[in-house]
């Protein structure tokens, strides 16, 4: 063979240059074809030629694609798609090692022995292939090249550690989109590039990895079809692949094609495994870094001579087996399953019935399927699409018109994007082919136009999906090592380089919780906290001048700057002295944080001068000497609320001077309580249950009761103390307000708690209780409440002389309820027990026994006579009372709690005379009434008992006549 029409094998591992080598051969003859395994792979090489010579001499020819100038010279072709008969100077086959594929081997074993140029025909491929190449193809010459970078095995490397610029290769799917998920929670976004894109959506996706957008590259096996990247790391994340029949273990030299896309041009490249599989052999790996593999020794074959006299002629033709030792008949393929399945059709049979329409049929099973949905769906398909050109001669436009329509949508996620794509690609490859289509210029841009929309539309939802741009952005600043701007508006949000970061909460930097996760997401937060240096600054200025109306504290002890807690509240060496820790990234600096620091204990400081001045200015006064200053000390480290049973003792050895010195403070010296009214409103309340909590060291602080109440349950599993802090005192299962119970106090002074007294509207009005809730407060506190009932008494208004004493009663008593309602707080001095009884409105129990039974006669004698007419007189409505007694001593520590002004006892705090007598009547029984033996009548206006009389008949309030009565037995 001459030199001018040679016939070279350039064989050699991956990255040795040999499609540059034939790309640059190609261009130095006329004209030229060369064939490439991948669509992709074409695009790419295409792209590089017009750069080279111009898009008027270059064509592009594919099952999908084709364009084709009218002085076209060099073509790129797939090698399905290489023209035949053409006589180009040059012609060039990529990855002929590829004739040992069982789908596609045929294909280039059929270009390996009949594709030749006019003067120079190169195959290029891998070593494997030097003995196949020598037996069959006559006065081949073999050019070795070696590889310009060395490949290393690495071992195995979970994909949170993977290196930048590193390539996952999966081969599904389902395994390509759950890695890159992955990858961009822990890693920022990943790109995907998969042999179903199109090339369209292909070179979007290489485009965010070569430009840095992302640092990562998931695959699949189609990236070792010679798509050139600049890729340092390869990991599998599988060691086998389902090769359209079966799952089959991936050959070492296959490893080899995928693992050798690390590395290009001088730079070294690594390789390795991820996830669950298991490590490679350690042969297995030598193989690969050495680059030596098992010889091929057969090559799959499919007879290009076909006859076209029949269906079966051609199906004979197919399946004929082939001559040479080096090749082998290959599996049946998706074209020739296809014809045998239509070839069963009676319909199809009789069309196919000459050469030229079996020529049809064959072209017609040779549509690849792109959908793959199942084998009959594609040969259903197929036939309407020959019965359309052998009846018409062409695809009806209308028919072709609804099934692009169908596709023409760039709505959905994902996968149904994909099958989209899918679809349209039958459809164009059908609008590539010659004379199929009435109008092919239209339909070849329309479909072309329609694939380019679903395929934007793809890439979109793969970024979207697959990619923190945020992420990437900043990572690819950063490698730049260029000045990052962040940005933060009114809301707080930061943008940074125009991409949403997170939100500046006060001093803080929260990150946007849907960014990446891992090493990567902590350097863009390092790299957003940086960027964010200035704004610390001007937001701590800002902040230092704000009034102390924009902050705040929490009931935990947080201090917020609106909405935003900037630090809190840490005990100190005194109560009211906490001292503050606040809540500033580190990376704001030492001046920013002690600025906020200052501003902070300076709103502290005020907030507490303010609200407790009394008890300051307690503290600071300097003429309080001796006992005076020590009971003053006690108080201030209460915080104002000290129990009378605790400093028992001090308040008994206090003189009136020292009283009198404290009282000029505000000090109210009360039954139960010593305490400061001013404290008591809610504001110094909060404050004061926060100062205490923090004092105690407690890991969670109670909060402070809802304003305003008199009585609220006592809270359970709340601290020691609790109750106090609030203001409140527990009594039973409510607490009482210390103010509101030192008015109760007042009252009870004056009733006689040895022998028993009712609850009057006075008492009821200040607690805002019913009798019920009233009793079991009593009980609380000491008392024992008797339940009894009796008939309701009704207001007497016929003899006006008997209705004096009730209407007497009636205005004290709204008096009284006016006085409960009241906020300020009467003082509560312990003073001797007063003579006066509180007299009970609209209530006649008169307790003059020499008249009872006499009256009773008189109203049963005018009941009698009044008793016809009324013979459905109603039944006496009754009413339930309490009495209440004291029923306990004073507590231990207590004693000397009702000490007054004059050192007498009152008679709530004093110590009874003894246990209740035996007289007393047991709960649910009427009590006993009558004057108190032993006790001087009351003095002043008429009074009246809370005891009915002693076992004397009643007299029936309902008695029309019981005023008169009530009149004689009082001598009126």
């Amino acid at each position: 063979m001459s030199s001018a029409s040679r016939i070279v094998a350039v064989l050699g591992p991956t990255n040795t240059g040999k499609t540059h080598y034939a790309i640059e051969r190609m261009l130095g003859h006329r004209t030229g074809v060369i064939g490439l395994p991948l669509r992709l792979l074409a695009r790419e090489v295409y792209d590089r030629i017009v750069a080279a010579r111009g898009p008027s001499v270059v064509a592009l020819v594919t099952g999908e694609e084709r364009i084709v100038p009218p002085r076209a010279q060099y073509w790129v072709c797939t090698v399905e798609a290489m023209p035949e008969g053409m006589g180009a100077d040059f012609v060039a086959v990529d990855e002929i090692q590829l004739c040992a594929d069982p789908e596609r081997g045929h294909v280039f074993t059929d270009r390996l022995l009949r594709a030749r140029g006019l003067h120079e025909t190169l195959f290029l491929g891998s070593d494997t292939m030097r003995g196949p190449i020598a037996a069959l193809v006559p006065g081949v010459q073999f050019m070795r090249r070696e590889r310009m970078s060395q490949l290393v095995y690495t071992g195995s490397k979970k994909i949170s550690r993977m290196p930048g610029r590193s390539a996952i290769v999966g081969f599904s799917v389902e395994n390509v989109y759950a890695i890159a998920e992955l990858i961009r929670r822990q890693k920022g976004g990943a790109a995907v590039v998969m042999g179903a894109l199109s090339p369209r959506t292909r070179n979007a996706q290489v485009a965010l990895y070569q430009n840095g957008d992302v640092d990562y590259l998931v695959a699949t096996d189609a990236i070792g079809m010679g798509l050139n990247l600049d890729i340092d790391h390869v990991a599998f994340s599988a060691l086998s692949k389902f090769d359209g029949r079966r799952m089959r273990p991936l050959q070492p030299n296959e490893l080899a094609q995928i693992a050798g896309r690390a590395g290009r041009g001088m730079s070294n490249g690594t390789f390795g495994v991820t996830g669950e599989v298991r490590p490679l052999d350690e042969e297995v790996a030598q193989a690969i870094m050495e680059h030596r593999f098992t010889p091929l020794k057969k090559l799959n074959w499919r007879n290009a001579a076909l006859q076209f006299g029949s269906i079966d002629w051609l199906i004979q033709s197919l399946e004929m087996s082939p001559q040479d030792d080096h090749l082998i008949r290959a599996r049946e393929a998706d074209d020739l399953s296809v014809l045998k399945t239509l070839g069963q059709i009676a319909e199809v049979r009789a069309r196919a019935s000459d050469g030229r329409s079996v020529r049809l049929l064959w072209d017609v099973c040779r549509i690849p399927d792109f959908r793959g949905i199942s084998h009959a769906e594609h040969a259903g398909l197929l036939e309407v699409i020959f019965n359309h050109l052998h009846q018409s001669g062409a695809i009806p436009d209308d028919f072709i018109a609804r099934q692009i329509k169908r596709i023409d949508r760039t709505d959905g996620d994902i996968d149904t994007l994909s099958k989209r794509l899918a679809y349209i690609r039958t459809w164009t490859y059908v609008a590539q082919r010659k004379g199929w289509l009435r109008d092919e210029t239209h339909w070849r841009e329309e479909t072309r136009a329609v694939e380019d929309r679903v395929s934007d539309a793809l890439h979109e939802r793969l970024t979207q999906r697959f990619v923190d741009r945020r992420t990437s952005v900043l990572l690819r600043r950063l490698k730049q090592k260029e000045a990052l701007l962040a940005e933060v508006n009114d809301k707080g949000e930061v943008t940074v380089e125009g991409e949403f970061v997170g939100r500046l909460e006060g001093f803080r930097f929260s990150p946007d919780k849907s960014a990446a996760a891992g090493a990567e997401a902590k350097t863009v937060k390092s790299a957003a906290l940086q960027a964010l240096a200035p704004h610390f600054h001007l937001r701590a200025d800002r902040f230092y001048n704000a009034p102390d109306t924009e902050i705040d504290f929490t009931d935990q002890g947080g201090l917020m700057w609106g909405e935003y807690a900037v630090g809190k509240l840490v005990a100190g060496s005194d109560p009211l002295k906490p001292r503050i820790e606040v809540f500033v990234d580190d990376v704001a600096g030492p001046e920013v944080a002690q600025k906020v620091e200052r501003r902070l204990q300076h709103f502290i400081d005020r907030k507490i001068a303010a609200l407790f001045e009394p008890l300051l200015n307690l503290q600071r006064d300097e003429t309080l000497t001796g006992l005076a200053r020590g009971f003053a000390f006690r108080l201030v480290e209460a915080l104002g609320i000290l129990p009378r049973a605790n400093v028992a003792q001090d308040v008994k050895s206090l003189d009136q001077e020292a009283r009198g010195a404290l009282r000029k403070h505000g000090i109210r010296f009360g039954q139960f309580t010593i305490f400061m009214p001013l404290l008591l409103k809610p504001a110094p309340t909060r404050l004061r249950l926060l100062l205490w909590s923090l004092a105690q060291g407690l890991d969670e602080f109670p909060s402070a009761p809802p304003p305003g109440l008199v009585t609220l349950p006592v809270a359970l599993d709340v601290p020691e103390g609790y109750d106090t802090m609030c203001g409140y005192r527990n009594a039973g299962e409510r607490a009482i307000r210390i103010d509101m119970l030192e008015r109760l106090a007042d009252l009870l002074r004056g009733q006689d708690s040895r022998t028993g007294f009712e609850a009057t509207p006075d008492m009821l009005s200040i607690t805002g209780m019913t009798l019920e809730q009233f009793a079991l407060l009593m009980e609380g506190l000491g008392y024992r409440a008797e339940k009894g009932e009796r008939v309701k008494a009704k207001p007497v208004v016929a003899v006006a002389a008997a209705a004096e004493p009730v209407a007497e009663a009636s205005p004290e008593g709204a008096e009284a309820a006016a006085e409960g309602e009241a906020a300020p707080v009467a003082e509560a001095e312990p003073v001797a027990e007063a003579p006066e009884v509180a007299a009970q409105p609209e209530v006649v129990a008169e307790p003059a026994e020499a008249v009872a039974e006499p009256a009773a006669e008189a109203a049963e004698a005018v009941s009698d006579e009044a008793a016809a007419p009324e013979a459905g007189a109603e039944v006496p409505e009754m009413e339930v009372f309490y009495t209440f007694t004291w029923a306990r001593s004073a507590p231990r520590g207590r004693q000397g709690q009702g000490q007054g002004r004059g050192g007498n006892k009152s008679a709530a705090g004093a110590k009874p005379a003894g246990k209740p007598r035996s007289g007393d009547k047991p709960r649910g029984k009427k009590p006993q009434g009558g004057k108190p033996k032993g006790e001087r009548a009351p003095q002043g206006g008429k009074t009246f008992s809370a005891h009915p009389p002693k076992r004397e008949k009643p007299i029936d309030p309902d008695n029309p006549f019981a005023a008169a009565l009530m009149g004689l037995k009082t001598g009126k």
